[in-house]
């Protein structure tokens, strides 16, 4: 029996296992995305706000209730319902003054569009967020590539300098430094080794992840470079940039606001209906029609159409200010984007193919006798120190990429540079 339980653990075990050790699949730029506008708390709690304000929505163009209203009077004692000498059982129904219900749910719409372009705010940041975070982990992976690269290219050297020293080519100064520079090489595959765990962390948080859970992207860091538009980018940050769309709606929700207290120049009309009991007589009915009448407009009318025309002017100040920052906002980053991209494009031109031709003359040289080994430890630092200022380029223009698309609303793939000059003077 004790076998056969034995013979059942094993089974499963090994049946099991294999699902267990299965690691996560590598996500893509666009799951990683997908992911934090699903688990982002921020992003959740902004939505429910928005939820929030279609409900108030719905709450504005509610009518005014019914009143059902039970008066009775001359009771022969205090309670006494059942005899009372005279009763009324009416109803009442207000009537809004035509247009004042429209308003009150045409500005309680606004105030949710509002709150719609924060959401689309914080939906923007957050990829904002994702992008730079996926991008500098696959800038710490690149890294972590060179370095491990850069160790083996100096325990090589260090073995043909060993050759050399043992076969009296070469002094032991040399050897020691070429066994020194080994060991600065295995230090710096350490620090970048910590430095994708950090970023990976990163990458976690915004995902809304466990710090550090494992975690894999599939993508890469260099990326086609793109042609952009500035006049076309401008023209669609002005028409749909969330920050100008909601001054706008404040605009129009202040102008919403003073045609109301307009309308509180005209009163609202209350109509009543109730049937009237005496006793001993026939009962009759009752009808009641009554309305405000604004004798002291000057007071509270007036001052609601001064602050809604005064916010309203706020508004328009505020559009205008926030038209000329977001313009330079976007100039600045086309300009870095503009100013990266020629980078990349000298790196991948001249200066990377130039570091390995001079990295490799020198191991040659060195082999041969001709130079030392400070020439040959020169250019293999040379090319180590290249290829990272390289990544960090891609990197970066990746990262100021992402800052111009979050800044314009919208992708720069498919926007055509026409002319932008002064962009590549």
């Amino acid at each position: 029996m004790k076998a056969t339980y034995y013979i059942i653990i094993f089974i499963c075990f090994n049946l099991f296992t294999p699902l267990w050790s299965q690691t996560e699949e590598p996500l893509t730029l666009d799951q990683c995305i997908a992911l934090a506008l699903k688990n982002n708390n921020l992003y959740k709690s902004q939505q429910h706000k928005y939820l929030a304000s279609q409900a108030r929505v719905r709450q504005a163009y509610a009518f005014p209730q019914p009143e059902i209203s039970l008066d009775y009077d001359l009771q022969p004692k205090l309670f006494k319902f059942k005899q009372p000498g005279e009763s009324y059982i009416g109803i009442n129904q207000s009537i809004e003054f035509p247009g004042r219900r429209y308003l009150r749910g045409k500005i309680a719409g606004k105030e949710s569009d509002m709150t719609a372009c924060e959401l689309d705010l914080v939906r923007k940041e957050i990829i904002y967020n994702v992008k730079r975070s996926f991008y500098e982990l696959l800038f710490k992976l690149e890294i972590q590539k060179y370095t491990e690269a850069n160790l083996e290219m100096a325990r090589n050297f260090f073995a043909k300098t060993q050759e050399k020293y043992d076969s009296g080519d070469t002094a032991k100064f040399e050897m020691l430094q070429a066994k020194v520079e080994t060991a600065r090489a295995g230090n710096q595959l350490e620090v970048s080794i910590n430095q994708v765990k950090l970023a990976t962390a990163q990458l976690n948080f915004f995902l809304a992840r466990e710090k550090f859970q494992p975690l894999q992207v599939q993508g890469k860091l260099k990326a086609p470079l793109i042609e952009i538009d500035l006049q076309t980018a401008l023209t669609l940050a002005l028409a749909s940039h969330p920050d100008i769309k909601k001054e706008q709606l404040a605009v129009k929700k202040e102008t919403l606001i003073q045609k109301q207290a307009a309308l509180s120049f005209l009163p609202d009309v209350s109509l009543g209906l109730s049937r009237h009991r005496i006793q001993g007589e026939p009962s009759t009915w009752d009808t009641t029609i009554s309305f405000q009448v604004p004798l002291f407009f000057w007071q509270k009318i007036n001052g609601e159409i001064a602050e809604s025309n005064a916010n309203r002017r706020a508004a328009q100040e505020r559009l205008k200010y926030l038209e000329l920052s977001i313009s330079l906002d976007i100039e600045n980053a086309y300009y870095n984007v503009i100013s990266l991209k020629n980078q990349v494009e000298l790196f991948e031109k001249e200066v990377l193919e130039e570091a390995e031709q001079v990295y490799q003359m020198s191991i040659t040289s060195y082999q041969e006798g001709k130079t030392g080994s400070i020439q040959s430890i020169e250019a293999r630092r040379s090319l180590a120190s290249i290829k990272q200022d390289y990544a960090e380029t891609l990197f970066n223009y990746q990262v100021a990429l992402a800052e111009l698309e979050k800044t314009v609303g919208t992708s720069m793939t498919g926007l055509k540079h026409e002319t932008a000059r002064g962009a590549d003077e």
